[in-house]
């Protein structure tokens, strides 16, 4: 199914609603991914739990940026899932692992946020500052203070 289908499918089920989204709605979200990032980095070494909280925003915000790009808002119960997989779809093949990683990412922050004994390793949390571009192999969020 092509992307145009993909969405309108998704439209039609309830899962995502057409919107008009001013351009100052994606610079915010961007902006407010770049300051998440920052504030991860600069908490790796004194909370891993908001480490990853922080980086997962900026995750998720850059992802809702691609569905607002598309007219759309997630409009379900499970808006992250929903943004996660649209996302998914947008970017195409070239970034699955890298959708992949996010999801798993989405899946282990609601454990801890609902679950306060729920493991989260401080190597755990400092690999998702060190995600991988699937095109640039590059980091993708590197240490942007120093």
């Amino acid at each position: 199914m092509n992307l145009r289908n993909y969405l309108k499918n998704l439209v039609k089920r309830g899962f995502l609603k057409k919107e008009e989204i001013g351009i100052d709605q994606i610079r915010a979200l961007l902006s407010g991914a770049s300051k998440n990032i920052l504030s991860a980095q600069k908490n790796l070494e004194i909370d891993e739990e908001t480490c990853y909280t922080m980086a997962y925003n900026s995750m998720i915000k850059v992802a809702r940026a691609l569905l607002f790009l598309q007219g759309l808002r997630p409009d379900d119960g499970q808006q992250h899932k929903t943004t996660v997989d649209v996302a998914g779809k947008i970017l195409g093949a070239e970034f699955k692992n890298l959708i992949n990683q996010f999801d798993n990412m989405r899946k282990k922050r609601n454990v801890f946020t609902y679950d306060p004994l729920a493991p989260l390793s401080y190597e755990e949390t400092k690999n998702v500052l060190f995600l991988r571009s699937p095109t640039r192999k590059r980091l993708l969020f590197r240490n942007t203070t120093s």
